[in-house]
This record gives structure tokens, C-alpha cells and sequence, in this order.
């Protein structure tokens, strides 16, 4: 009886060994597992050109929050709804965005089960149910005009020994996660999607330079003028008003400075009321201000004297150029914060006169596009940052006395006769007709530079970094010397 029971508990605890051995031994690849290698992960995706649309949902880990950026086809033109629908001028970037994803292929299967997404940082960023910050990636997602998915897709970390640019990927809903090359640049900056160049401007075609050194006092609204430094392009040298034997203006402070406004770029954007902003699209009719439209000016620094004229509270620069484009930007209050706090008024972002104004939240919520919203709480990832930029409102205008009308042709007779029958008079006044034309044309397209640039100014208070607002807003002991 006892060699009984010790047989039996010989054979139970080899069976139990066994089945132990069984249970943790690698298992061996299904069929399944390979069945779809090679495929496109969105084989019905074929035409870049379907792509309207972009969203791309980003984690920090750091902070807690997302960021999401997007990009739609919105009436004429890409916007960007993320950023208060500002114009997305780089239009290619989004067929190339999907062009790339309709490339992408499931190289390797490297995981089936979702206990695994967080070490290959495959954790849907959108996903609430899951308690832990770590190892969330960055969901693309790509619709058509009609509002239907293309591609959706989480990229996760970077694959190890892998040579090339192997992410791990993994499509929202499914558990199984592949190893794939993935060299698709599917960026949510903001500022890869815009025309950073502010002015537009060719540093070789400005011929003057006006600093107006004032600042104004918010309470009563009085200014302090201390200097206006009017710097003038000579043969071969830059003059200053106001300028003493034995002074010269710096060339190479004036050099930087005309480079400074050259390079100026957008950091971030802000949308002006819409009363005010058709008000400055047809500038020459003067500026209809309102209360509401009052409120948005002085939150960002911008004050109307007494007798109406338009001030910033850290001064104004003018440049005029030699088509008689004449832009004045004024300087308002400092923007803190980083990220979309800065590009674009999310989380809380703004100066001491206005943050977290609706007019810089845009209407956003923790339901939008735009700003942190997510497992860390709304606003988690943007904190208070010790980011310093300014605001900045530009306006032009077309200098109609930097050209003169020279006289007309007493008449156009010549035009009916060929030139080897022209009298003397004839020649006169086929040149005078050349020198109005010549006149004409540089007064129409100066006229509608300005036009076309007062409109895209007209909507917009721009960020632009302290860097450069300390290379513009210089002084005139910056500026001359001694020689």
C-alpha cells in the first residue's frame, strides 16, 4: 500500500514537472503570426491626394498631458484647427506625410498581447483606461473629404539593433504590435507647417529704418517719448538723424539689425477679434474699434491715445523698403510659457495683460484639437514656463511719395504708326509713355504688396522670441559711435 501511494506520487509529480516544462517553454510561432507580413498596413490607402486631413496626438511623459496637433483642407486652403485655423502653407507636407504611410509595411510581428505595449511604447495616448503615464506613443491619423479613416496608426519606441529608422507600430484596437522601417517625418510643430518668415522681406531692399523709443503709461494713457531714431541707407554708409561730427552709425549693430528683421519668424499666433480685423484689412478707411475689440488690444499691450492714434507699450519700429512698402510693428506685453502655450494660447498661456484669456484660448476645450487634454488632465502638459517671447502687431502701408508721377505723353498718337514714321514729337512721347508705364507698374505692384500683406497681418497678434525683440529694439547708443 505505501509502495502504492509513493508510485503514484512519483507519477503526479513528474505529470505536474511536465506540465510546468510544457507551460514555460517558448511556443512556436503560429502561421498566423506571419500571415499578414509584408502588407501594407492600410492596403485600401492608395492616393496621397484623398488625404483632408491630419491629426497627430502626442504624449509627454514628463507631465502627464497630450498635445494634439491637426491640419485640414478648410474651404481654399490648409489650416490648422489646432491653431485657431492659422494658414498651413506648407500644403506638400501632408501628401508627403500620407505618401509615407501608404509605404509602410509589417515587417515583423514582435508582440500579440497587450501586456506588452507599454515596454514597446505602443500605449494609445487617447486611452483612459489604463492607469499608467508610461510608454504611450504618438497616434497618426489620416481622414478623407468625407470624413473616413485612411490610416490610424500608434508609433511607438525606437527598435533596437535595427539599422535604419524601425519603430514599433501598432494599429489603435488591435493587440498585436510589428516592428516596421518607419522613416516618416510626422511632425506636429507648428512652426514645420507654416511660413515662418514674418515680413517677407529682402534685407537688400530696405532703405530706412525708424525706431521709435516710447513707452506708454496703462493708466492714464500718456506717452513717454524719449527718442525717434530715423537711420537712412547711403552710398555706401547708413546715416542717423540727429547725428554729430565725429559719429557714424555702427555697421556692423546696423548690419544685425537689418538681418533681425530679415529673419524674423513667427513663434506663435493669436486671432484678433474679427470686427478688428476687417477693420485693419482696409486700413486706408481708418481702424472702427469696439469695446470687446478695446479689451483684446489692451490684454496683448496695445493702447489708442487720446487722440486716437494706435501705441504698444514697448514702441514701435518702421521699415520702409524700396518698392514703398512701409511696415510698422509694435510691440506689446511678454508671452510666457513654452509649447503650445506659446505657439498658440493653450494651457494658460499669456502676457501680464491676459492670460488665459477666451481670446487666447480660442474657444478650446478639453474636447478640441488644440492644447493638453488627456490621462494627466487638461493643461497637465503645459506648464508655467520660464519661456519669455512678445507680442507683436504689424500693419503696412504703401508710401505713394516715394515715387513721384512723372509727366504723361501730350498724346498716343505714335501708337498707330510705326516707329519708322514717328516724328520728334512722336519719340517724346513714346518715352514719356515708357517712363508713366514703368511708373505705373512699380506704384500698382507696390500697392498690392501692401494690400496682400495688411490682409494676412490683419487677422493676427504674432509671438515672436525675445531674441528677437532685443535685436530690433535697439537705442541710439546701440546704433552710433564714434569714428
Amino acid at each position: 500500500m505505501d509502495e502504492t501511494r509513493k508510485t503514484l506520487a512519483f507519477v503526479a509529480a513528474a505529470a505536474v514537472v511536465t506540465a510546468a516544462a510544457f507551460l514555460a517553454a517558448p511556443a512556436d510561432p503560429t502561421p498566423e503570426a506571419f500571415s499578414d507580413r509584408g502588407e501594407a498596413f492600410f492596403p485600401d490607402f492608395v492616393d496621397p491626394n484623398d488625404a483632408v486631413s491630419l491629426e497627430v496626438i502626442d504624449f509627454d511623459e514628463a507631465t502627464g498631458g497630450i498635445d494634439a496637433f491637426s491640419v485640414v483642407f478648410k474651404g481654399t486652403r490648409w489650416r490648422i484647427p489646432s491653431h485657431h485655423n492659422y494658414p498651413a502653407d506648407d500644403k506638400d507636407r501632408l501628401a508627403r506625410t500620407a505618401a509615407g504611410l501608404i509605404e509602410v509595411r509589417k515587417d515583423d510581428v514582435v508582440a500579440e498581447i497587450a501586456a506588452d505595449h507599454e515596454a514597446l511604447g505602443v500605449v494609445d495616448p487617447l486611452d483612459e483606461s489604463i492607469a499608467s503615464l508610461s510608454g504611450r506613443g504618438k497616434r497618426v491619423t489620416i481622414k478623407d473629404g468625407n470624413d473616413n479613416l485612411l490610416a490610424d496608426l500608434i508609433v511607438g519606441r525606437n527598435v533596437p539593433g535595427r539599422e535604419g529608422q524601425y519603430r514599433y507600430l501598432r494599429v489603435p484596437g488591435q493587440k498585436r504590435t510589428y516592428a516596421a522601417r518607419f522613416d516618416v517625418d510626422v511632425s506636429s510643430r507648428f512652426g514645420d507647417w507654416i511660413e515662418k518668415d514674418l515680413l517677407e522681406v529682402d534685407q537688400a531692399r530696405i532703405e530706412q529704418v525708424i525706431l521709435k523709443d516710447y513707452s506708454i503709461d496703462e493708466g492714464t494713457r500718456m506717452l513717454d517719448q524719449r527718442d525717434t531714431i530715423v537711420l537712412s541707407k547711403g552710398d555706401p554708409d547708413w546715416t542717423v538723424n540727429r547725428m554729430r561730427t565725429g559719429q557714424k552709425v555702427d555697421a556692423v549693430k546696423m548690419e544685425d539689425l537689418l538681418k533681425a528683421l530679415d529673419e524674423l519668424t513667427i513663434v506663435g499666433v493669436r486671432p484678433k477679434p474679427a470686427g478688428l480685423s476687417r477693420s485693419l484689412d482696409d486700413n486706408d478707411e481708418g481702424i472702427s474699434i469696439t469695446r470687446s475689440d478695446l479689451a483684446s488690444l489692451q490684454q496683448k499691450g496695445y493702447y489708442f491715445t487720446g487722440d486716437g492714434q494706435l501705441v504698444s507699450n514697448e514702441g514701435e519700429t518702421q521699415v520702409r523698403t524700396e518698392d514703398g512698402v512701409l511696415y510698422t510693428l509694435r510691440f506689446g506685453e511678454i508671452v510666457y510659457g513654452a509649447g503650445d502655450e506659446v505657439t498658440a494660447g493653450l494651457g494658460g498661456a499669456g502676457g501680464s495683460g491676459g492670460s488665459g484669456s477666451p481670446d487666447d484660448l480660442g474657444g478650446t476645450g478639453a474636447g478640441s484639437l488644440g492644447g493638453s487634454v488627456g490621462p494627466g488632465g487638461f493643461g497637465a502638459g503645459t506648464p508655467a514656463g520660464p519661456g519669455e517671447n512678445r507680442y507683436l502687431f504689424i500693419t503696412t502701408g504703401f508710401d505713394a511719395g516715394r515715387f513721384p508721377e512723372p509727366p504723361r505723353p501730350a498724346d498716343l498718337g505714335f501708337q498707330a504708326r510705326a516707329d519708322s514714321l514717328w516724328t520728334d514729337a512722336d519719340r517724346t512721347n513714346a518715352d514719356l509713355h515708357e517712363r508713366h508705364e514703368t511708373w505705373r507698374q512699380r506704384v500698382d505692384t507696390g500697392r498690392r504688396t501692401s494690400a496682400e500683406l495688411n490682409t494676412r497681418f490683419a487677422q493676427w497678434y504674432y509671438v515672436i522670441s525675445a531674441e528677437s525683440f532685443d535685436r530690433i529694439r535697439l537705442r541710439r547708443t546701440d546704433l552710433v559711435t564714434f569714428e
